[in-house]
C-alpha cells in the first residue's frame, strides 16, 4: 500500500474536476501517492465526469453533503493511508509538490501536519499569494487567523520573501493540508458541527495541543483558485466564519480565558455588524447576529476544555492584528 492518500472532496464541482484533476494527476508521485475524489452527494455531473473521463482515479461517493468536515473525515476512516492529503477542488499541483512534504513528515517524528505555500492560481503570471493560507497561518491575542503573506484582505506578491524559512506556525490551510493519518483521527478529525470555514484551525489547535508541530514547507507549492465553493461576501460564509470563529475560541481555551476574550469578540463583531450596516450589507449583518444566536444556543455541545491557553505561549498571538492594521498601517507580516 501506498503511503500517501491525496483526498480531493468534491461537490458539484464538475466543471472544477474537469479544470484541476488533471493536473494533481501528472504532478503527483504515483509511487508514493493515490490520488482519490470523494464526492459529497454531489447532484450534477460529477460521478459520469469521474467515470467516464478519469477511470483510472479511484472514488468514494456519499449519499448526501456531508460538509468539508464529515466528508473528509469519513473519507479518511475509509482509506487509512500512514499520511493524508487534504486537497481542495480547485487547485492545481504542479510536478514534484509533494515529494517535499512527504520527506519533511518522514524526517520530522515531531511534526504533525505541514502545508505547502499557497499561491493564487492566476493566468497573467504574476505571483501573488492565496488568501486562504499564502505561506502559513497564525492567529493573535483576539483568535483572529491572518498569515504569513496576507493580512485581513492584503495579499502580498511572492518574491521570495518566505522562501526557506519553515517555521512552526500556527494553523495550516484546509486548501492543502497533510497530516499524519493516525494523528487526524487520535484527536478527533475535523468538527462536524463546524460543516466548513475554520475547522483546519480547530484541527491544528487540537494537533498543537497533542504536543506536535505544524510547519510550512516553502519547497512546496501549488495554486489555488479560491471561493470555488463559498466566495467571499456571500453571507453564508460571513455567517459560518463568524460562528466557527466563536466555537474555535471556546472549546480550545481553559475556560475562564475563554470567557474573557469572547467579551472582546463580542465589541469586535459589534462595530463588524455596524460597519456592514454602514455598507448596506444587509446579509453580512444579519449573519452576524444569527451566528452568535447560534454560537449560544449550540456553545454547550463543548464540556471540556483545555488547560493549556496557546494564545499566551505560541509565536505571533500576542499580536493585535486589527490594531496592527487598521491604526498602525501595518499591512503586511
Amino acid at each position: 500500500m501506498k503511503p500517501v492518500a491525496v483526498i480531493i472532496l468534491n461537490w458539484n464541482g464538475a466543471q472544477l474536476l474537469r479544470d484541476y484533476l488533471p493536473s494533481v494527476i501528472e504532478g503527483t508521485n504515483a509511487d508514493i501517492a493515490d490520488v482519490i475524489v470523494a464526492d459529497n452527494g454531489s447532484t450534477d455531473q460529477s460521478r459520469t465526469v469521474l467515470e467516464t473521463e478519469f477511470p483510472s482515479v479511484k472514488t468514494l461517493y456519499f449519499d448526501r453533503n456531508l460538509g468539508f468536515a464529515g466528508g473528509y473525515n469519513k473519507a479518511i476512516e475509509a482509506t487509512q493511508y500512514q499520511y493524508t492529503v487534504l486537497l481542495n477542488s480547485d487547485v492545481r499541483t504542479p510536478a514534484g509538490w509533494l515529494e517535499p512534504l512527504y520527506r519533511y513528515l518522514e524526517n520530522n517524528p515531531d511534526v504533525g501536519a505541514v502545508q505547502p505555500k499557497l499561491l493564487h492560481d492566476r493566468h497573467d503570471g504574476k505571483r501573488m499569494f492565496e488568501y486562504a493560507g499564502a505561506a502559513g497561518g497564525f492567529i493573535d491575542k483576539h483568535g483572529y487567523p491572518y498569515c504569513r503573506g496576507r493580512m485581513f484582505d492584503t495579499v502580498e506578491d511572492d518574491h521570495g520573501q518566505y522562501d526557506g524559512k519553515d517555521i512552526d506556525i500556527f494553523w495550516a490551510t484546509g486548501a492543502c493540508l497533510m497530516v499524519r493519518s493516525n494523528l487526524y483521527m487520535q484527536v478527533g478529525g475535523l468538527d462536524e458541527d463546524f460543516f466548513a470555514h475554520m475547522e483546519e484551525i480547530d484541527l491544528c489547535w487540537r494537533v498543537h495541543l497533542s504536543g506536535h508541530h505544524i510547519r510550512v514547507v516553502t519547497a512546496s507549492e501549488v495554486f489555488h483558485l479560491g471561493g470555488g465553493s463559498l466566495p467571499q461576501g456571500n453571507p453564508r460564509k460571513t455567517y459560518l466564519n463568524f460562528r466557527n470563529s466563536l466555537f474555535l475560541l471556546y472549546k480550545n481555551l481553559p475556560e475562564r480565558d475563554g470567557k474573557r476574550l469572547l467579551l472582546v469578540r463580542r465589541l469586535y463583531d459589534t462595530l463588524a455588524f455596524f460597519m456592514a450596516l454602514a455598507k448596506l450589507h444587509w446579509g453580512d449583518a444579519r449573519a452576524i447576529i444569527k451566528a452568535h444566536n447560534d454560537y449560544r444556543r449550540s456553545k454547550n455541545r463543548y464540556t471540556c476544555q483545555p488547560g493549556t491557553n496557546l494564545l499566551k505561549t505560541f509565536a505571533g498571538a500576542q499580536r493585535n492584528i486589527v490594531v496592527d492594521y487598521y491604526l498602525k498601517g501595518k499591512k503586511i507580516f
